[in-house]
This record gives C-alpha cells, structure tokens and sequence, in this order.
C-alpha cells in the first residue's frame, strides 16, 4: 500500500481566461474545483494506476469535508487528522500561455494537533510498504516537521517532494528520505547559487556533501525532461515536445509515477520513464491529477533515458508497457 500525505491540502479552482484583465471583471464559464494540494494530485494519478493508495494530512471545516466528499465519490480511501482550522482554496488563473496563481495560507495548526497528527502518522505508516509526502507545511508547525515524521517512520521508505527551509531541516537531518525531486530553481536555492542545465554541472551539485544519504534526486527540468542521480549513478532523461493544456499538477504526476515504479521494483531506466511519461500526460489534460493512459506507450517510446558517460540510451519496460 502506498500512503500519500498532503499536510496543507486545498480546493483547486482552475479559471481558464482567454486574456486576464487587471482592475476589471474577468467572467471564467469553464471553471474547474478538484481536492487538491500536491499530495492529493499524486494520490489522483496512483487511483488511476490501480494501485493501493490511502490519502491522510490535516484537514478541517466545510472545505475540508468537501475535500473528503470528492475522495469518496472518486473511491479514493482516506485517514486524515481532523483540525479546527479551515481548509484553504488555491486558485490558478490560466491566460495567454501563462499561469498565475493565488495560494491562500491555510489553517494555523496547534502544538496539540501536531502531536495528535504524529501519533496517527505512526500508526498509518505502519501499514504502509512506501510513503510519498509533498507540498508545503502550514502554519503553526516546525520546520522540521518532515523530520519528525521521517524519524516516526524510518524504517519505510519516503518520497518526498517539498522545497525551501522545510527541504533544507529534512537534508540536515539523520533520517533522510529515499527520494526528492527538485527542480533547478529549488535545486539552486538549496545550494545558494546559480545552477544551470550543464550535465558537469548538475553532476557536481548532486555529489555536494549536502546531499549525502540520499538515494534517488531527481531534478525536474521542464520542457528538458529531468536529470537524475540514483546512488553513484548520473541519467539524463530527454523527453518529446508535447502540448501543453494545463501543467498544474505535472510534477505531482510525475512523482506518482516514480512512487509506483519504485514499489514495483522497477529497473532505474523504467522509474525515470515511468515518472516523467505520467507527468507529460497530466499536461495534456484540462484536469489536474489526470492522466489518458492510453497515450502512455506513444509517448514512453519517445522519451531517451541515458547513463552520463554510459554507452548509450537504455530503456526498459515499464509497469505499464504491456498493459497501456
């Protein structure tokens, strides 16, 4: 089973504008509301995989029983710690080929809850073969609180995609996670310093002392497709130009992708084609957290996974080569 923790959940409210007019009314007829926040949208692509995928994190008040009422009618099972804080909405305006988002805050959650959430993340975690968290922390918690929970549930393995002092608390830390997916900016910021798609240089900034421990950093790197280091060894994945529709929740397909490919024992080549086709087909959807799997082998034909410095490209079959 893989357990999916979205600490800071949300209301997704997708305006799709021909053209956003400031200091004016906007009127949006295609508006789309899905549960949210990044570990929900990886719980969405795990459902459609057909795999056993259980959502938790903190949620509370009327937006957060829509949250769960979304889950039930989609099927998705769900364990969440309940708060006395209100879920937030995040809203992303879609115009003129760009994105502008309005991400509200969410709850402040008390020391009381955050203990009583530890407490409900050890028992799940329990059951748990892999675990993926992601997103941000809201307010009121540590910035080490992902620590804490890797420290509860150390000996499962984590994928964990978060950015910022919260990623920085985790890499400091003794428990590290099994996987974390920066992109290049975030990858940046963690080193304090500019970091470009050079592969040297990518090569360097994945051997810094910082990263120690870390099995699998993959780094996202847009329409470049991602590089990636898995132990001692270095892979650049090309992937195809496609069109884009909507790339809200592309990473978080993405990182659906690599969960599952991880549970099932995947080869290194197969994780890394898995995870970025899944996110490729969740830019092509107007929805967010969706993906047509039908397309997936059109496209995972076209993506190249090559060692650095190996002898060639070196694809393998994927989870789900023979059955898309």
């Amino acid at each position: 089973m893989i357990l999916t923790i979205t600490m800071n959940p949300s209301i997704d409210i997708s305006y799709p504008l021909a053209t956003f007019q400031l200091d004016t009314v906007n009127r949006v007829t295609n508006v789309r509301k899905t549960a949210g926040g990044k570990g929900l949208n990886v719980t969405r692509i795990l459902k459609q995989l057909d795999t056993e995928v259980v959502a938790s994190g903190l949620i509370g008040g009327f937006l957060g029983e829509e949250i769960k009422k979304d889950l039930d009618e989609n099927q998705i099972p769900h364990d969440f710690q309940p708060i006395s804080g209100e879920t937030r909405n995040c809203i992303a305006v879609l115009h003129e080929g760009k994105q502008t988002e309005i991400l509200e805050s969410g709850p402040v959650i008390s020391p009381k809850e955050a203990t009583q959430f530890l407490q409900h993340f050890q028992q799940l975690a329990k059951k748990a073969d892999i675990l993926s968290i992601s997103g941000s922390l809201p307010a009121g918690l540590p910035v080490d609180f992902y620590s804490q929970m890797l420290t509860v549930c150390k000996e499962k393995p984590v994928i964990l995609d978060c950015s910022g002092d919260a990623l920085k608390a985790v890499l400091k830390g003794k428990v590290k996670p099994k996987l974390i997916k920066p992109n290049t900016e975030e990858l940046a910021d963690l080193l304090g310093g500019k970091v470009s798609s050079n592969l040297d240089e990518l090569m360097a900034a994945l051997k810094e002392p910082l990263f120690e421990g870390i099995e699998w950093i993959v780094v996202s790197m847009g329409a470049q497709g991602a590089f990636a280091k898995h132990f001692d060894t270095f892979y650049r994945v090309t992937i195809p130009k496609i069109e884009v529709v909507n790339p809200v929740g592309s990473g978080d397909a993405t990182v659906a992708g690599l969960t599952a490919a991880i549970e099932a024992g995947l080869s290194d080549e197969a994780i890394l084609t898995q995870g970025n086709v899944l996110g490729m087909l969740n830019a092509q959807e107007a929805t967010t957290g969706r993906v047509a799997l039908a397309h997936y082998q059109k496209l995972a034909d076209k993506i190249q996974v090559e060692k650095v410095g190996g002898t060639g490209n070196e694809r393998k079959k994927s989870l789900y080569q023979t059955t898309v």
